[in-house]
Formats: structure tokens, sequence, C-alpha cells
């Protein structure tokens, strides 16, 4: 019986591992993104910096190891296989927890993770011991909970995300206010001033929250307690006449510095004090096994009181933590997904929206909107001038034809990003109060975005239903963390051994399943035989760049058909479900096209805006292929999905006719296009009416069938469906070719 504990050690430290992977790839959005998204460094320095805090953050990290051993249950009412049991359930939660959201690019909280999965399991915990108590009821449960404690990290989490989302968006209208948008001008004057208050709140914030818990901690920590004014004083100085020399030698922003040194401070501060989350309770798991180990008790006797006392770190154990953290911010390509949901929240420019809006942001931008328009109203005409051009934004970002590739916001409110989430947690940490590094930074760029206006009319709607879906998955980890863990208990305690080993085989089942999952969305976002976007801006560049984007519907157009025909006569509902997706996808491309028009026209030469109409006109002929296609594949995945009665014989013989003849028509368009040969183009457009013909005649002959032998209205209601849209998609591909051809004759 004894090994069954060791064991779930092994399991513990594997599973750690495993947690330092998941929650790096999380919670690196927190120090990354403000220096990513300004672009104000190179990518490759960026990783560099943002290591080196992580490393030295976990390597001086021990200060906060506490909170899993005694920060939320009170240890000495639990015996050692209780306690086992608890810690197994948190960390298997916490993994699957996390891959999660990391599979779906959201950003979490790995601190409220850990806290709702220890409250979770140590509830069920005390209740399973109540239960089995004749003396006890529900009302001891409070004396197994840390509930002062629990309900102070709790409140100060949830607490932080209205503060930091104020205080960012108030700083960043202020900074606005003072440097625009064209900030390059203003920044010579007052850069050195700026750059000192910001380097003199992220150094503080380093030396408050980054190496707390530190070493060397207790040697400063009552200068900086006692003499903070002087500290604060000096600093700045310091870092104002650092500032000055630095643009005046290098000719360089001293924006720059800052947002270094700010991702420097936040990476060291989330792996000095998030640790915890990853391997506290492992760690914590350790001691008590060492501790029941050498006291020569049973399991079910040995009182976990020892874990109220406090235990040096493990230097080897943060060591070797840092290195994996290291090479997961490296490698992790979920840590890249998580990043840009941020990211694309926080754009200034235009970009691709990943949220659709909801009831609840429609409700909050047209309350915002008119609020907004009553204060402008009561606002004096001076001050509202003043402020107007303050926030005017240059015209390469109002229409940048490669948003993407621009910055995502500019470098001061990278500045401010860094800056005001170091001095929230900085502030916190000073008066003890604990709160999520995740929600801070995250609340803190919703909060300047704002403020920036990045939320436009264009764009508001589906940035705030980000924002409230990324809150919403907020109070989900906490109830989801809180009841999967109680969950996870309770079956560990029915099943023991053998429960544990299905629940980890279950959990690298999802961990696998997971990772399979996210890199065919990686590898799908990466894939480049995809529609392109029009780059040239002559006439003749647009049609012969367009005639790429032709092939490349017409090729997949065919098979889509092809597909879903096959699919509908063998009831192949696996083949008609994956032919749904080919088209969800297609028409996801064209109207990505359909919405680059605005950049498209901007930059054409004045000579060659007529080439405007004919790309306009184009895409909307593709977006016609497209809508049939879809209708025509939806509705013959409903009928078999429903299981109604299969097409009949002869009704699938006139459309694998129809598939054929429609297959020989695309490959040759496909071939046109392909090889140039447009000269070909005009037996194409000439054979339009022979194709409609021959589908003319197929509906007339299914009409007689109707009347005489068709007993099954559901087939003949289908079968009819698919003929006409299939019309409409012959005459839509038939126009695209007269309208290419003419056009160009035309060049």
């Amino acid at each position: 019986m004894e090994n069954i504990y060791l064991l779930m050690l092994v399991a513990l430290v594997v599973l750690a591992i495993a947690d330092l992977v998941v929650g790096v790839s999380n919670d690196a959005v927190n120090f990354l993104n403000s220096a990513i998204g300004s672009k104000a460094i190179s990518f490759k320095t960026i990783m560099i910096v943002a290591s080196l805090g992580i490393f030295f953050g976990a390597v001086f990290s021990s200060g906060m190891m506490e909170v899993a051993r005694k920060g939320i249950f009170m240890p000495g009412q639990f015996y050692f296989d209780e306690i086992m049991i608890i810690f197994m359930a948190v960390m298997i939660t916490d993994i699957l927890l996390l891959d999660f959201f990391n599979t779906l690019g959201m950003p979490t909280s790995t601190t409220v993770s850990i806290v709702f999965e220890l409250l979770g399991a140590a509830v069920v915990m005390a209740l399973i011991k109540i239960s089995s108590s004749d003396t006890q009821t529900l009302s001891n449960l409070a004396g197994y909970i840390n509930t002062d404690k629990a309900t102070e990290i709790i409140s100060g989490i949830f607490l932080s995300v209205v503060i930091a989302f104020t205080i960012g968006a108030l700083v960043q209208w202020l900074s606005r206010l003072v440097f625009s948008f064209e900030y390059e001008k203003k920044i010579k004057n007052f850069g050195a001033i700026f750059g000192g208050i910001c380097l003199t709140a992220i150094g503080y914030f380093i030396f408050f929250k980054g190496l707390k818990g530190t070493p060397y901690y207790d040697s400063f920590k009552d200068v900086l307690a006692s003499q903070w004014m002087i500290v604060v004083g000096v600093s700045f100085v310091f870092w104002t006449l650092f500032s000055w020399l630095y643009m005046k030698i290098f000719k360089r922003s001293i924006l720059i510095i800052v947002i270094a040194i700010g991702t420097f401070g936040l990476a060291l501060a989330f792996s000095g004090n998030d640790l915890v989350n990853f391997i506290g309770v492992p760690m914590a798991a350790y001691h008590s096994y060492e501790a029941w180990a050498a006291s020569g008790q049973a399991a079910s006797t040995f009182s976990m009181e020892v874990l109220r006392t406090k235990v040096p770190a493990e230097p080897i154990l943060l060591f070797i933590s840092g290195g994996i953290m290291v090479l997961t911010l490296w490698f992790s390509k979920k840590a890249r997904s998580v990043a840009d949901t941020e990211i694309g929240l926080s754009r200034q420019g235009h970009g691709s929206e990943k949220f659709n809006p909801n009831i609840l942001s429609r409700a909050l931008v047209t309350g915002s909107t008119k609020l907004s328009d009553t204060l402008k109203n009561i606002m004096p005409h001076k001050a509202k001038k003043k402020i107007s051009k303050s926030f005017e934004k240059p015209d390469d970002i109002l229409v940048g034809d490669k948003a993407e590739e621009q910055p995502a916001f500019d470098m001061i409110r990278a500045a401010i990003n860094l800056t005001v989430a170091g001095v929230l947690i900085s502030i916190a940490t000073s008066y003890k109060l604990p709160l999520s590094t995740t929600y801070v930074t995250f609340m803190v760029a919703m909060g300047t975005s704002l403020a920036d206006k990045a939320w436009g009319r264009e764009s508001a709607v589906y940035r705030v239903a980000g924002v409230l879906n990324v809150i919403g998955g907020w109070f989900f980890t906490a109830f989801s963390a809180f009841t999967a863990a109680g969950i996870l208990t309770y079956i560990i305690f029915l099943g023991k051994g053998v429960a544990i080993a299905i629940l980890l085989i279950l959990a690298i089942g999802l961990l696998v399943r997971n990772y399979i999952s996210h890199k065919k969305k990686t590898d799908a976002k990466a894939d480049t035989s995809g529609l392109k976007k029009s780059e040239s801006k002559t006439v003749q560049g647009i049609i012969q760049e367009s005639a790429d984007n032709i092939s490349n519907v017409v090729s997949r157009s065919n098979k889509i058909y092809s597909d879903v025909l096959t699919g509908l006569s063998k009831q192949d509902k696996k083949k008609l479900k994956k032919s749904k997706k080919g088209v969800d996808k297609l028409d996801a491309e064209i109207e990505e096209l359909r919405d680059h028009i605005f950049f498209f026209i901007k930059k054409l030469d004045e000579t060659s805006v007529r080439g405007s109409s004919f790309y306009i006109t184009i895409l909307g002929y593709l977006t016609d292929i497209a809508q049939s296609l879809e209708y025509i594949s939806k509705k013959s995945y409903k009928h078999v999905n429903n299981n109604h009665k299969p097409l009949r014989y002869n009704q699938i013989t006139d459309l694998k006719e129809i598939d054929d003849n429609l297959s020989e028509l695309l490959s040759r368009i496909n071939d046109i296009f392909t090889e140039r040969k447009f000269d070909e183009m005009k037996s194409i457009v000439d054979s339009k009416e022979r194709y409609l013909q021959s589908l003319d005649e197929k509906i007339e002959k299914q009409v007689s069938r109707t009347r005489t032998e068709e007993s099954s209205p559901k087939n003949t209601t289908l079968y009819f469906n698919i003929l006409v849209e299939t019309k409409d998609l012959m005459k839509a591909i038939m126009n695209l070719m007269e309208e290419y051809s003419n056009s160009y004759k035309k060049v």
C-alpha cells in the first residue's frame, strides 16, 4: 500500500512538468503582448529578455509556495492519505483546464484555477470526512477551510479586474492627451521625464513584486517600506537622467528601454510568484511524503499539521522549473495563440475580428455611444476641439492595407500597459493583497485600448464581445476548477489506485487530442494555398492576380460538388460533413477578400480605379458560387442526417451525369486560368445555353416523375433544390467567365 503513495508522488512530478508547460503557454500573454504588439524591439530580443526574467524569477522564487500548503485549507484537519488525494485531483484538473483554455487561445488565470481547485478538492474531502463522522455536521465545514484567507484571495482577484481596467483607461487617456498619436515630436522634449516616471515605477515593481521571496529581499525590504519616498525620488532622478542621456547619445526613443525593462519585470514577477500555481502542489506533496515516511505512522492516521511549518525552497527544483518554463516560452505554439487573442482585442488598426457580437456587447456599445454623445454636447467647444486633436490618428493607421503587418498599437500604449500593470501589482503586494497577474495585465490592456479609441464604431461591438467572452471564461475557470477538482477528489477517494490510473490515461488522451486539434488549426492558418488578397495597383495586375483566385475557387468547387453528390448517393454523413466544412472555409476566405475592398480601393493608382469595378464584380460572382455550394451541401447533409429515404436510382444517375458535365467544365476553366489560356474562354461562354438547357431538361424530367412515380416528398424537394441551385451555380460560373473575358479584352 505504501508504494501507491510513492507512485502518486512520481505522477505528481510528471504532472508538475506538464503543468509548467501549459501554465507558461497561458501566462506568456502577461509579459509578451505589449512588446510584441508595439513591435518596439525584435521578436528574438523580446524572447531573450522575457526568458531572462522567467529564469531569474523561478530560481529566486520561494515565498509564495505556502499558498498550496496552507493558504486555502487547514492542513491539520486532514490525514496524509486524504491530502494526497486532494493534491492528485488538483493537478489533474489544473492541467486539463489550462490546456483547454490554451487550445481555445483564451487567457485565463493560473492563480484562480489553482485556488479554486484547492478549495473544491478540500471542500469535497471535508464533506466526505463529515459524512463518515457521527459527531460532525455541515456546520463543521468551516473548520476545514481557511475561510479568511480564501475570501481575501478571491475578493482581491476579482476586485483587481475593475480597478485595472479603470486606471489603465484613465492613465492612457491622460498620456494620449499629452503626447497625441504623433508622439515622436513631443517625446523629444518630454521623453526624459516620461521615461523617468515609467522606469521608476517598473523598477519599484521589480523590487516589490518580482524579487519578493528571494534570499536577498529581507536585506532591503525595510528600507523600501520605511524610506519609500526617498527610494522613489532617487530612482526618478537617476532614470530621468539615464533617459535623457540615452536619447542624446543613441538618438533613439527611451520607450524602447521602458518596454524592454517592463517586459523583463513582468516576466520576473510572473515566474517568481506564479510558479506556485504549477509546482506548489507537487512540492507540498513531496514534503508531506517525507514527513509521513519518517513518522512510521499509517497514512490514514498521520496528521498533516506539518504543512503549517515554513520550509526552505528547493534550489535544484526551482532551477529545473525555470529551464522548463524558458523552453516552453520558445517552443509553445499555444502561447502565441493566447497572445494573439489579447493583441487582436487591443489592436489600434483594422484587422480580422475573432469574436462575434452578442446582445450584451451591442447593448453596452449602444449605451456607451449615447453617453459619449451626451458628454460631448455638454463639454465646452474649445476643450472638445483640443481633445479631438490629441486623439487624431495618422492616416497610415486608418487606411493601412496590411494592418496585420503594422504594430497593433504604438509604443506609448505599450509603455503604459507595462507601467500601470507593474504599479498595480507592486501596490497590491506592498499591502499583501493577492491578485491575478493575468487579470491585471489583460484588463489594463483593455482599458488602454478603450481610452485610445481602438474600439471605434467599426470594431467596438466585436471587441467588447471578445472582452466579455474572456471575462466569462474567467468565471468559468473558477466554477469549473472548483467543481471538477471536487468531482475528481470523490472519484479518487472511491477508486483509489485504479481511479488514479484511469484518470491519468484520460488526461493524457485529452492532452494529445487537444494538441492535435490545435496543430490542425495552426496548420490551417499557415496554409498558403487559400485565396490571396490583391496587392496590385494596376488594372492589368488585378486581372492577372484574380486569375489565381478564380482557379482556386473553381478547383475547390469541383471537388466539393462531386463529394456532396457522392456522399448523398452513398448516404455518407462523414463525407457530407467534411464537404460542409470545405464550403465554410471557402466562404470565409471570400468574405475576407470582400472585407479587404476598402484597403484595395485606397491603394489603387488614379489611372486604375476602373479595376475596382472588375474586382468587386468578380468577388460578387465568387460569393454566388460559394452560396450555391453552401446551400447544396447544407440541404444534402440535413437530408442524410435526418435519416430520410435515400435518393432513387434514376435520380442518382441524373445527378451523376450533371456532376460529370460540371466536372468537365470546371476542369477546363481551371486549366484556362492556371495555364493563362485566356483565348479559350470564348468557347466556354458560348456553351452556357447548352449546360443550362441540360439542367432544365432534368428539372422537367423530375416533374414528370413526380406526377407518376415519386412517393417521397422529402426526396423530391431535395432533388429539386439541388437542380435549381446547380443552375444558379452554373449561371454564376458563366457570368464570371463573361466578365473576365470582357475585361481581359479591354486591357
